[in-house]
């Protein structure tokens, strides 16, 4: 059995027999992304990096593409919602960071 998934973008439904899982940012993103499996939940970058990002409103987008030897999920656009900024680094978000540093000097 496959360990559990603590990510904002899982879904699984196991009510009654049903056996649905599925990942919503890939579902949500646009282009053409291969086929999504459980198994990728195992090495994705997404919940780590919701955990670890300066950024309080960070909105995603990410696709499964294959690697060398196996395919992985890889964010290919991050968005601070707050201040309508595009990120080039998804963990960090300069205008939240400068928040969060002005409340811990006050």
């Amino acid at each position: 059995m496959a360990s559990p998934v603590n990510c904002r973008y899982f879904f699984g439904d196991y009510h009654r027999g049903s056996n649905l899982e599925k990942c919503r940012l890939l579902e949500a993103s646009p282009g053409n992304s291969r086929p999504w499996r459980r198994k990728l939940c195992d090495s994705c970058p997404v919940p780590d990096l919701l955990f670890t990002s300066t950024c309080l409103d960070l909105l995603l987008e990410a696709e499964v593409r294959k690697g060398f030897l196996r395919e992985r999920v890889e964010v290919t656009f991050a968005v601070c919602a707050r201040h309508l900024h595009e990120l080039d680094d998804p963990h960090n978000c300069p205008e939240c960071a400068a928040e969060q540093a002005k409340l811990r000097n006050e």
